[in-house]
């Protein structure tokens, strides 16, 4: 087992769902709770990484980060760092390309809440801000909690994206599943078996807390 690329792993997926969680929650509160014409486009670049390849989405975010890229010029001139072959390019990656898992749970779960509760805190006087976090959050754990699970699993089995932008670098960019992908091409199968075996228990896991999370909504309204 390459414990060095299951630390970057789990370093990679946790700061992915504290971003995702931090960013899409608000940004899925506006989304559900607005009405204006140019929704559509909003939800529709929130689930583009959903049907773009990850080898593409990699490529532009590799040319925007690179040395020669607007971004990585401006990181470089800052810090002297280099943002493309970096832990913090392939979070950037990884945030872009799990952006959908964790925003349409939230959103389903923010339009799902009662409309009339909600209209009831505003007439009461609360901000759209306090009815959020007083309302419409606490009603809609559920699917919130499910975005984050799903989010954070997602994470952990990437491949694409991570490998376009930050290459196979020990302990840097190396991650499980470049690491089976590693092992595979150096015929060495029973290291990728137990690496493979891993994320299969990570994602059977996921799908039993996402399948257990229904019920519990249930029970407790």
């Amino acid at each position: 087992m390459d414990w060095k690329a299951v630390a970057v792993t789990l370093k990679l997926a946790g700061w992915t769902t504290v971003i995702l969680s931090a960013l899409g929650l608000p940004f899925a509160g506006w989304l559900a709770d607005s009405r204006f014409r140019g929704k559509a486009l909003f939800e529709a670049l929130v689930a583009l990484p959903l049907v773009l390849p990850p080898t593409v989405l990699g490529f532009y975010i590799l040319a925007v980060t690179s040395p020669r890229g607007p971004l990585g010029r401006f990181v470089e001139s800052l810090t002297g760092g280099h943002v493309a072959f970096s832990f913090g390019g392939i979070l950037a990656a990884s945030v872009l390309f799990n952006a959908p898992f964790a925003i349409r749970p939230f959103v389903a779960a923010f339009e799902g809440v009662d409309r009339r509760l909600v209209e009831a805190s505003r007439s009461l006087g609360e901000s759209r801000q306090m009815t959020f976090l007083r309302v419409t959050l606490p009603l809609g754990w559920a699917g919130v909690l499910a975005g984050v699970v799903l989010t954070f699993a997602h994470a952990v089995g990437e491949f694409g994206v991570v490998l376009m932008v930050g290459g196979s670098i020990p302990g840097v960019t190396r991650t499980l599943s470049i690491s089976i992908y590693d092992d595979v091409q150096a015929l060495d199968y029973a290291s990728a078996g137990r690496s493979a075996l891993v994320l299969v228990l990570v994602s059977f896991a996921v799908l039993a807390v996402m399948s257990a999370l229904p019920r519990r909504a249930a029970a407790h309204q």
